[in-house]
């Protein structure tokens, strides 16, 4: 769910202006899943641009407040969002911990990287969400170790109705500072896309696993 208007049409033009989003309707991209998509999105090219970075950090930060208050720890999932859930962490001032998406093999065979207590009050953040499955794997994960999982914020979700299901399973709520909807919204009003390729990108987003170009 998206908290406010504004934010999510912002944060997908930076999205699209740093690339960190990109739209081909007519050459599209193959997921590591094997799907075919006609939109790649990658939200760790946020770390490199300051004034966007910040920007996403403060909206983050400022949600999470309206939201829950203060959690004990802020929790970034592996790898995509370890970069912004740490700035996050740090703008709020509270501890950060990261969780893989299993145990190492070797060493101390952590999942979760850094200190966490039992009972503490978590919020996870997540730069993308698409089914929502390694979102809720790390969820698993904190709550298996004691935590209790407030809720999760994101950069980003593609509004696929499988994560909608998922994250209803889970009993976790979701924000997300931009969304797919606000995303074409924006690509339309700028001229980024074209009628024809609005209609294709809705198609893929009812089916994105069956989706043919």
């Amino acid at each position: 769910m998206v908290l406010d208007k504004d934010t999510a049409k912002k944060t997908a033009e930076l999205l699209l202006q740093i690339n960190a989003i990109k739209l081909k309707p007519e050459n599209p991209f193959t997921w590591a899943s094997g799907w075919r998509s006609p939109i790649y999105c990658d939200n760790r090219i946020i770390l490199s641009y300051p004034v966007i970075r910040n920007y996403m950090r403060e909206q983050l930060g400022k949600q999470l407040e309206t939201l829950y208050g203060k959690p004990d720890v802020i929790a970034g999932v592996a790898t995509g969002a370890i970069g912004i859930g740490m700035l996050v962490a740090e703008y709020l001032g509270l501890p950060f911990i990261y969780v893989r998406p299993e145990a190492k093999a070797h060493g101390r065979q952590n999942q979760i990287e850094g200190h966490l207590e039992a009972n503490q009050n978590v919020v996870v953040i997540e730069d993308l969400i698409s089914t929502g499955k390694s979102s809720l794997n790390a969820v698993e994960a904190l709550r298996n170790n004691g935590a209790n999982v407030k809720g999760m914020l994101a950069v980003f979700s593609y509004g696929f109705a499988v994560a909608n299901e998922n994250f209803e399973k889970y009993n976790v709520e979701l924000h997300t500072l931009s969304d797919y909807d606000h995303l074409l919204q924006q690509a339309t009003e700028t001229n980024y896309i074209k009628e024809d390729q609005h209609k294709t990108l809705m198609e893929w987003r009812t089916e994105p696993a069956t989706w043919q170009p």
